[in-house]
């Protein structure tokens, strides 16, 4: 993992993610690791009105300076959200270089962030960026459609990050057996980013038909991890795994939570996993989400 793009639009969960960024970074600077910053002004945002044809109702003459009103307040509205977003990527850069990281590349886009995206996505590793975006004041208890879109389609890991910045010390690791599971496991093992970090394990069987063959799994997944050096405190647990995860994270004082973006049952491109978007929205700590 070398090359960390952080999608920002300057908004408070936005400035969170920098910190976070700068953590991996930092964690993974034997390897090189870059980082990114991304930010898209959505081109609607850049269009006042419709020009229509005004002719008819306020004649030739008023219409053509009317529409070359318009055509100017376009421009500087254009003007106005090419400064901003300048303003938004030196607040990154600053941050950054305060957090100790000197590779990065600022990048300014005018189009939409999914597309940006689609078209930079072999040149990156990691995804990070807050789970509520500008409006978040009015739409808390939502996540951000940004998030929801890039979660689904993205086919590169996902830290999502929340209001507030905390160290991270303790790690939870949610596996369920799946490949998304066994890819989590294996980036865990290789990567020296998780390195010396007290790590949690834990799998949830929703009923008591369930247990065998969780705990099998969890315990395959425990002795993978010591093979790798880490001593994982393992636990089973029952129940709705939304719920389950959320209190275990409580209990635990859990600092970052890994975890597929998808479950065994799920509509790939229609909608997010009902566990993955619960979890998201009621979490106030990262998630690093495995596609």
């Amino acid at each position: 993992m070398k090359t960390i793009l952080i999608c920002t639009d300057g908004s408070p969960f936005a400035e969170t993610s920098y910190r976070y960024g700068a953590y991996v970074a930092n964690r993974l600077k034997a390897q090189g690791a870059a980082i990114d910053v991304l930010c898209v002004t959505d081109i609607n945002s850049q269009q006042v009105v419709s020009k229509g044809n005004f002719c008819r109702s306020i004649g030739i003459d008023a219409s053509e300076n009317l529409l070359n009103c318009l055509v100017e307040l376009e421009h500087e509205k254009a003007k106005f959200t090419h400064h901003q977003a300048k303003l938004i990527l030196q607040t990154a850069l600053r941050t950054l270089k305060a957090e100790g990281i000197n590779r990065i590349n600022p990048i300014y886009k005018t189009g939409f962030l999914l597309d940006c995206l689609d078209e930079f996505e072999q040149d990156f590793d990691l995804i990070v960026l807050g789970k509520r975006g500008e409006n978040a004041s009015f739409a808390s208890g939502n996540l951000g459609a940004n998030l929801e879109k890039i979660v689904r389609n993205s086919r590169k890991p996902c830290l999502v990050t929340p209001l507030k910045y905390q160290p991270i010390e303790r790690l939870l690791l949610a596996y369920d057996g799946s490949k998304n599971g066994q890819k989590m496991l294996e980036f865990i093992k290789e990567s020296p980013l998780f390195q010396g970090l007290e790590l949690h394990l834990v799998t949830v069987a929703k009923s008591l038909l369930d247990r065998p063959i969780m705990k099998h799994r969890l315990n395959q997944a425990a002795k993978l991890l010591q093979e790798a050096q880490f001593e994982p405190v393992a636990h089973l647990l029952e129940g709705e795994p939304e719920k389950a995860i959320a209190n275990y994270i409580r209990e635990k004082n859990i600092s970052l939570l890994i975890m597929g973006a998808y479950g065994h049952n799920r509509i790939r491109h229609l909608v997010i996993g009902s566990t993955t978007d619960q979890i998201l929205k009621t979490s106030n700590i990262p998630v690093f989400l495995f596609r």
